[in-house]
């Protein structure tokens, strides 16, 4: 898409990190409430997994699969064997390294007979610490030139978070 950006970013603190994200994410997403156009259009953290079921593909960092496992519209049989593989990558969870991930999904996937669990960090190149986070430049600089004076504050926070990992 014109104006998408791609970059991978570098932290020190994880959770910061999120913390910092979703608060940019919650005022752009405001933003885009109002105006049509949201600058972040995607955040994947090197522990992100996909699974596919009957609504689409949900996302969930490893350790999350207890949580996430009543939304997946999934049979019994099919949310047994990956829940398996799911509480053994957790009890591991400080050693994990996206290699680790990358092989428990396929494991996942050649066990259940079908691909319906996705890693895409391995493939991206991330590894601890790391996210890869998709920017609309297009959509920032138009926030920017039609925003009201009562939403400018907002977006200058949400941009100045996103100028510490940039």
């Amino acid at each position: 898409m014109a104006g998408t950006v791609s970059k991978i970013i570098h932290f020190e603190d994880e959770e910061g990190f999120l913390d910092d994200m979703s608060e940019a994410m919650e005022r752009f997403s405001y933003l885009a409430s109002r105006y049509g156009h949201n600058p972040i259009e995607g955040v994947i953290l090197w522990d992100y997994v996909g699974v596919q079921d009957g609504e689409g593909v949900k996302v969930f960092r490893v350790g999350e699969f207890p949580y996430f496992r009543g939304t997946l519209k999934l049979d019994l049989e099919t949310l047994r064997v990956m829940e398996r593989y799911f509480d053994e990558m957790e009890s591991k969870r400080d050693e994990l390294s996206v290699e680790d991930i990358a092989h428990f999904v396929d494991l996942i996937n050649e066990a259940l007979g079908k691909e319906i669990v996705y890693y895409e960090a391995y493939d991206l190149g991330l590894e601890g610490n790391t996210a890869y986070v998709i920017f609309n430049i297009a959509n920032l600089y138009y926030l920017e030139g039609v925003l009201d004076e009562e939403d400018r504050e907002a977006f200058e926070e949400a941009v100045e978070i996103l100028l510490k990992y940039l």
